[in-house]
């Protein structure tokens, strides 16, 4: 079965008339940008559009406009092909925009904490005070010993970014980084200098990620349509309120995007779309797998090209009813009672495993009425083990997106 992932671009994507097809053809577009003009105040349009590339280029522009543009490429393309990701990503920034599409922050909301960010990240430092370097074709270890090198009790260097097994990225001061640029060169390793003129994800981004966590502190989060992984864990956020501390410690820490990315290929997805403006992480997809698909969407013209790729996601009636029996088992009991115990979680249980044996050796897909039994012995199951409610809905959200199964109940009651 083929499994989708969504990955969402960083700072560095952007440029000048990004995003101006989508708002030219789609009214979903049109709309998510005057959305984030009326929460930030000001011509987003005019800065992604026609505004120069030095004033779009400015971490405090630049974050807005990008997340704008992604999520304005994600709702139409949600819009005109009906997608379930099994994983989903971002690429630094991109967590925002992943967040965002999993309904676990809203879209208004990330707009003006995400120009905050940029605000706070620009004044961590003085500006020329840091620099990025990216490194091509170098192992971990050689780079990581380069960087503590050129590092002294005054001025630090090292790994930011863990983008592939070909790619890394390193950021600090700039006069310990020109030390290990000159250092790598000498070696015979190719550097290219990024147009960011801060150390981001380093230790001197400490102070504005404190600042941050003051940010974040002032909005509330929903729940998870799908999983969304950490730049800093490269694994599934476990439940939301985890939120805060991962994006207050992204700030300060590398991004472990190889490691995500292997993550999700572990997982079984095969299939994935960058969405937002260029391809920089569908480009850095080479080296990591030479087996998954990747695309990109940020223009209309590539629509059907996914159409023809035929990567919409089938409903999974069998890992439905598999995710039932695995949420039945794993959710805690706070039901002592033995007789209710027995009626209501031991008996729908053993029901729910004869259905999935019954399924698997006919090698038959379930029904809707079979997986609609599923759910309701899972609904029992709860009930009985006296599942709070919103942990019950978490969990059944998780099982209709995981096996992209929301619009075959979409009148479903959590209880």
């Amino acid at each position: 079965m083929k499994k989708l992932g969504f990955l969402f671009p960083g700072q560095g994507s952007q440029y000048v008339g990004m995003g101006q097809s989508l708002y030219d053809e789609y009214s979903v577009a049109r709309e998510t940008f005057e959305e984030a003009e009326d929460a930030l105040g000001f011509d987003l349009k005019m800065l992604c559009f026609t505004g120069s590339m030095d004033e779009l280029t400015l971490t405090a522009n630049a974050q807005p406009a990008i997340l704008t543009v992604s999520i304005a490429a994600f709702r139409v393309l949600m819009q005109e092909l009906k997608l379930a990701p099994s994983l989903v990503a971002g690429h630094s920034l991109g967590e925002f925009s992943a967040l965002v599409s999993t309904g676990a922050l809203a879209f208004s909301d990330a707009v003006k904490i995400v120009r905050q960010r940029g605000i706070l990240m620009q004044e961590a430092v003085a500006p020329g005070t840091g620099a990025m370097l990216a490194v091509v074709g170098s192992h971990e270890r050689e780079v990581d010993e380069v960087c503590q090198q050129a590092s002294t009790a005054g001025v630090s260097v090292g790994i930011a970014n863990y983008n592939s097994s070909e790619q890394l990225v390193i950021s600090g001061h700039t006069p310990a980084l020109e030390k290990a640029e000159e250092e790598l060169n000498r070696r015979g390793i190719k550097t290219i200098r990024l147009k960011v003129g801060f150390p981001f994800h380093t230790n001197l981004m400490r102070s504005a990620a404190g600042k941050f966590r003051d940010e974040l502190e002032k909005y509330d989060y929903g729940r998870f349509q799908w999983p969304v992984l950490s730049n800093v864990t490269a694994t599934p956020y476990a439940d939301r309120r985890y939120i805060l501390s991962n994006l207050t410690s992204q700030m300060a820490r590398p991004v472990q995007w190889h490691r995500s990315v292997q993550y999700m290929l572990n997982q079984g997805v095969n299939h994935f779309i960058e969405i937002g403006p260029k391809t920089v992480l569908r480009n850095l997809m080479a080296g990591i797998t030479s087996t998954a698909h990747s695309f990109a969407f940020e223009h209309p013209s590539t629509l059907e090209l996914l159409r023809n790729a035929d990567i919409e996601s089938k409903p999974d009636g069998l890992g439905l009813v598999t995710s039932c029996i695995a949420i039945a088992v794993s959710t805690q009991n706070r039901n002592w009672n033995n007789d209710e115990y027995e009626q209501g979680v031991v008996v729908p249980y053993k029901e729910l495993q004869n259905l999935r044996e019954q399924l698997i050796t006919t090698g038959t897909e379930p029904t809707l009425e079979q997986m609609q039994q599923a759910l309701d012995k899972l609904k029992s199951i709860f009930a009985t083990k006296l599942t709070p409610t919103e942990l019950r809905a978490e969990r059944f959200e998780q099982i209709f997106s995981n096996t992209h199964t929301r619009e075959l109940f979409p009148a479903f009651q959590v209880s």
